[in-house]
């Protein structure tokens, strides 16, 4: 048990320690090439009408604080992984106990990972070089929709996997339309990166949300899952070191895609796959995703159907900023969140 507990820390610690080594060489290139949006306000997913009072409290920050932050989330991520798989080709034990990247648990999150991060990187490049903004909504959804379908296509034709697993109940058989719900559940989270519109709050809620996976896939015994989880944790703490109020970088596509995308495929891996709960906790352990999406929703069916805004801004963490709570506040409050509700989902998932 000590032994796979390093296995599980040591990969995290590691990526700690190249992302803070990372960060200053991605600052300097991202400030020297002038990373940031080059037009103020918001492409996302819901108000097409435009966003005059997010601007009004974003304006500055927007257009002068560099995109591509999540270079050092991902970036790290694979160097660690890759770190330890040099080592381990050298010197064999004991790093090749270290060495999480296997087929059975990691390679799929890590090719979704990889994947977000270079599309997310596309957008960022278009978005920093021209005025337009970068890929359009619904080529970013395509994306991410066809690495959910992959990834379910994998779990199901080639894992056997066709069910998910529900507290207190157990495996709910969903055949062929566990694909689809793969689909919907990777969506859903990726919607939910839009989090990422205060300095320092996604890499906390994040990096909270991985450590709890990081935990269920351990108590599984799904050690190499558990260490890459770990490793992705400890890659979003050393971009949080840099994106603190104020902050030096934003996480913006490219990290949002990776992070968010990598969540999904370790949720449902740390389900059936692990004889246990991943996916359905998932809303619980990754709220302040769940009220970003479901605030989102709801302000657009309200404008849509009532013709009036449910909230000043959304989703609600601007809501809050609109109503005067300074930022940090929002960051912090909302990292106590996710502390408590990341522990509450993991004691429900680990309960037989």
């Amino acid at each position: 048990m000590i032994f796979n507990a390093a296995r599980v820390l040591i990969p995290f610690v590691v990526a700690f320690v190249i992302g803070i080594a990372l960060s200053p060489v991605v600052t300097h290139y991202l400030y020297q090439y002038k990373a940031w949006k080059k037009k103020g306000g918001r492409k996302g997913m819901g108000d097409s009408a435009g966003t005059p009072l997010f601007d009004t409290l974003h304006s500055e920050r927007e257009v002068s604080t560099p995109r591509m932050g999540g270079i050092v989330v991902w970036g790290a991520t694979l160097l660690t992984a890759l770190l330890v798989m040099a080592l381990a080709a050298l010197f064999g034990e004991p790093f090749m106990s270290l060495d999480f990247v296997n087929r059975g648990q990691t390679w799929l999150p890590l090719f979704a990972l990889v994947v977000g991060a270079l599309v997310g990187l596309l957008d960022d490049v278009l978005e920093v070089s021209r005025s337009n903004g970068g890929l359009s909504l619904r080529w970013r959804l395509l994306v991410v929709a066809l690495l959910g379908g992959f990834s379910g296509w994998w779990f199901f034709a080639k894992l056997g996997v066709s069910s998910v697993g529900v507290p207190f109940v157990g495996p709910i058989e969903l055949g062929a339309l566990f694909i689809p719900f793969f689909i919907i559940v990777t969506l859903a989270i990726y919607a939910g990166g839009i989090i990422d519109g205060i300095d320092g709050l996604a890499g906390g809620i994040f990096a909270f949300i991985f450590m709890a996976y990081a935990a269920i896939a351990f108590a599984q015994h799904q050690v190499s899952l558990a260490a890459f989880a770990a490793t992705v944790a400890g890659a979003l703490f050393a971009f949080l070191w840099f994106n603190i109020p104020p902050a030096r970088f934003y996480l913006s596509e490219t990290g949002s895609m990776a992070v968010t995308v990598a969540l999904a495929i370790t949720a449902f891996s740390a389900d059936v796959l692990g004889e246990g709960v991943g996916v359905a906790v998932l809303p619980i352990i990754a709220l302040p995703l769940t009220v970003t999406v479901a605030t989102s929703a709801l302000q657009v069916i309200s404008k849509k159907v009532f013709h009036r805004k449910l909230f000043r801004i959304a989703p609600i963490h601007h809501h809050f900023e609109a109503l005067g709570w300074p930022a940090y506040k929002v960051t912090m409050r909302y990292w106590v969140i996710t502390i408590i509700s990341s522990i509450f989902g993991i004691s429900i998932a680990l309960l037989k």
